[in-house]
């Protein structure tokens, strides 16, 4: 009986064996992959299929975003493509609307379609902005993208006993279905492979899996450039120096310009003059021609502030549409080609997390059409933090991407508000915030500007019910100097944080203050040597003391 049992499975293990190494002899061909139009991109089926044929070839917008641009983006309201590059920003409309490549009509001879809440787009504009081929098989109708510097493998069929056809299956087993049977020298793209197949693909698009050992390798080429590469936008720097900017300070009518006094070594002067308004993005304006023309009249840039009132939803609303970003875009440009400046500076602030798109969105698009008008454009960013408004909106390493500039606001780390009193901007506190976003975020130090505080904050402790109650005032510079000389005060250096300190009794109360002074700005400008930063900026023209100006150029003009 035992050994009936034993001979019984040993049948089975060799039926089992015998049949799993049969091949399948099954032929299936272009219905195997269940699509009408299959597009195919290293070698890897997409889940929709295109539509139309030759010059009317259009491809599934997530396609386009999945292989090509992952920052194309569907405007629902307009039902629009919007594709920003390097120099261009182009959108593509439906229902016979026109398009635009920075905002100049474009005959599109195929629109884009939707069809079953797929949205398609033709290949035109697509050849015409990215360096890729399209290739479409007449017989087989098979859809294959490959693009340009990329590496392609090719192998050739080896010759079989009896000129045998060599099987190219659907899977990588012998047991999988065939889909074509290849003839000697059948030249193939080889995209992968396991430890006994290739996954391969043939001239006219279709996709498996042929055994190594029926193939030989033959050439490697490189998908050649169809296209000139765009030119880089070089941004203004000043010869032979570093980038320092202060920031002017407008809330109504601009300052009176012949009581500004010498600034020696500055070269760039950021006016806060532009205001988002409403929900359709519309800006209210404060700039002056008068104070550009005093501003050039010293050889200062002048480069306008824009920020977006601070208000979560209105910059929400705002931001939502292409067509209400456009609005804001196209009023910065006509204001800064009206007034003269050389530069925009990005300062959007209180932004909830989920119009994060939506802002990279509006860079984007914005950046494009300045450079095209020569402009510069820098970015106001915070220190990385858990704060959503404050910091959790901005993708840093994006928006380093696209702007000129990105500039670190190297105050506030503790704020006027702030529980507990402490320094506006500790040494350490300033060089970690800004390390971080260098290695975090891979921003170049050639884009990187470190801003830093002209003011401080005095801070008053009074016992409250037997609590420690802080509160705090911003002051100048000239209001520290004068209350050291008042109260008769002889500052201490404190090297943990970098920076001079005092402290003072009045009645009940303690009185402290982290000066900002000569001692700190140095330091500060060793941070942006250290760092080989693009240059320093400061907040802001006024609460300075004359003798900064001579401390910032004097320090960052020596070499490290």
């Amino acid at each position: 009986m035992i050994l009936l049992l034993i001979c019984a499975a040993l049948g089975y293990f060799a039926y089992s064996l015998t049949q799993r190494e049969v091949p399948n002899d099954e032929h299936v061909g272009i219905e195997y992959y269940g699509k009408t139009k299959p597009i195919f991109y290293n070698g890897e089926i997409f889940a929709d299929s295109a539509i139309g044929e030759k010059d009317g070839l259009k491809l599934p917008f997530e396609f386009v975003r999945t292989y090509i641009d992952s920052t194309i983006t569907y405007d629902n309201s307009s039902k629009s493509v919007i594709v920003t590059t390097e120099d261009k920003v182009v959108r593509l409309r439906t229902n016979g609307q026109k398009s635009t490549i920075n905002q100049q009509p474009i005959n599109l001879q195929f629109p884009i379609e939707s069809q079953d809440d797929v949205v398609y787009i033709p290949i035109d504009p697509l050849l015409d902005l990215y360096d890729l081929e399209i290739r479409e098989n007449e017989q087989t109708g098979i859809v294959t993208l490959v693009k340009a510097g990329n590496p392609i493998q090719y192998g050739l069929v080896t010759k079989q006993k009896k000129d045998k056809p060599v099987p190219m299956r659907t899977g990588a087993s012998i047991r999988e279905p065939i889909l074509s049977d290849l003839a000697a020298d059948t030249s193939l793209m080889i995209w992968n492979e396991t430890d006994e197949w290739y996954h391969v693909q043939l001239e006219n698009g279709l996709v498996g899996y042929v055994q190594k050992q029926q193939v030989h390798l033959d050439r490697n080429e490189t998908v050649p450039h169809r296209k000139e590469p765009v030119k880089p936008y070089i941004p203004w720097k000043p010869t032979g120096g570093k980038i320092n900017l202060t920031w002017e300070h407008v809330t109504g009518k601009n300052p009176n310009t012949d009581e500004i006094g010498p600034m020696p070594g500055l070269n760039v002067i950021s006016p806060t003059w532009f205001h988002l308004a409403d929900a359709e993005g519309n800006l209210k304006n404060n700039a002056d021609a008068a104070y550009v023309k005093w501003a050039h009249g010293r050889d200062l840039q002048v480069w306008g502030l824009v920020d977006n009132s601070f208000d979560p939803k209105l910059t929400s609303q705002a931001l939502s549409t292409y067509d209400r970003r456009m609005t804001t875009i196209k009023q910065l440009l006509s204001f800064a080609k009206l007034y003269k400046l050389e530069g925009i500076n990005l300062d959007y602030e209180n932004v909830s997390t989920k119009d994060k798109q939506n802002f990279i969105q509006f860079v984007r698009e914005f950046t494009p059409l300045a450079h095209e008008q020569d402009l510069v454009v820098s970015i106001d960013v915070t220190p990385k933090s858990e704060s959503e408004g404050w910091s959790l909106f901005l993708d840093r390493r994006v928006l380093a991407e696209t702007v000129d500039y990105m500039i670190l606001m190297g105050y506030d780390e503790h704020w006027g508000s702030s529980p507990k009193a402490g320094s506006v901007a500790s040494l350490p506190w300033v060089e970690n915030a800004l390390t971080r976003i260098l290695e975090e975020d891979d921003v170049p130090p050639s884009k990187f500007i470190l801003a830093v505080p002209t003011f401080t904050r005095e801070w008053t402790e009074e016992q409250v019910e037997g609590k420690t109650k802080v509160t705090s005032k911003a002051i100048f510079m000239s209001r520290q100097e004068r209350t050291i000389r008042e109260k008769k005060l002889t500052p201490t250096f404190l090297e943990e944080v970098g920076q001079n300190y005092v402290e003072y009794k009045e009645g009940t109360a303690v009185k402290k203050i982290w000066m900002e002074d000569a001692v700190s700005m140095k330091s500060r400008v060793e941070l942006v040597k250290k760092y080989n930063l693009a240059g320093i900026a400061s907040w802001r023209r006024g609460f300075e003391e004359p003798e900064i100006w001579d401390v910032i150029q004097e320090n960052l003009t020596k070499r490290p």
